[in-house]
């Protein structure tokens, strides 16, 4: 008989290269279940309790933990030790008051400490939406999940959001808190590509006539006056004229 479904198993090796793991010390890994990020763009919870913030020295002491009800993952408790963590979600371990929210960086996908009144919050990016209802409009964001909200006009309404533009939401309950635009002047973070972790100002937005918007090229540049191009589907704006979030260590130059 064939194969039916992908499988459920993963071998270190051709694991993702910004996991932190020993890659011929041991021959599996864990494998992160169906969820909100793709393999590609994720850490499994269990090996973010055991390989990163080495609360658990096994696999085993991580499900007794994640079952236990310690660990939230934007607000909300989860019990799936494999569960994937991707770009902007907020990890939280109230018992040891420890809060992180995952960010890019120059290795990668990386979780980065911020403070218990940051970990109220999440920054999504709107990907697409769309009419669902009379007056209601329903966005998708960057992480999988959506949200619908009711305007008045579809058409003229100054609430709705463009594509691209960054939605700052209370968590768990998701309410809307503040908007950010994918604009020049704007402060962004690059998200993909071999300028990852880079951050600045947006100082230019190529307008798009016969290709895709999301492949428009965008130059940030950081504080040190240094250019960086990318694509827009990898800038990810986190604040007006300064970011909203913590941002990683930038790496020195010695």
């Amino acid at each position: 008989m064939g194969k039916k479904g992908k499988t459920g198993r993963l071998k270190r090796k051709p694991a993702p290269r910004f996991w932190p793991i020993h890659r011929k010390e041991f021959q599996w890994i864990v494998k992160p279940s169906p969820g909100p990020h793709s393999l590609a763009e994720c850490l499994p919870l269990s090996l973010v309790l055991r390989d990163i913030l080495s609360v658990a020295e096994t696999r085993k002491e991580g499900k007794t933990i994640v079952s236990q009800g310690k660990v939230l993952v934007d607000g909300k408790v989860r019990r799936d030790d494999s569960f994937p963590i991707g770009l902007m979600d907020v990890v939280s371990l109230p018992a040891m008051n420890k809060f992180y929210r995952l960010m890019p960086s120059h290795k990668g996908l990386v979780l980065n400490p911020i403070s218990k009144e940051e970990s109220t919050f999440k920054l999504l990016r709107v990907e697409d939406k769309t009419t669902v209802g009379k007056g209601i409009v329903q966005f998708a964001f960057h992480d999988g999940s959506n949200l619908r909200t009711k305007v008045e006009d579809t058409k003229s309404s100054p609430t709705l959001y463009a594509t691209f533009d960054i939605l700052k939401l209370g968590l768990p309950d998701k309410q809307i808190i503040a908007s950010i635009g994918t604009k020049v002047g704007n402060f962004a973070v690059i998200t993909g590509g071999k300028n990852i972790g880079k951050r600045g100002k947006i100082v230019e937005i190529e307008k798009t006539e016969a290709k895709k918007r999301r492949n428009a090229l965008v130059i940030v540049e950081d504080e040190n006056g240094s250019r960086y191009q990318t694509i827009l589907n990898f800038v990810f704006s986190v604040g007006d004229a300064s970011p909203l979030i913590a941002l990683p260590e930038e790496p020195k130059v010695v």
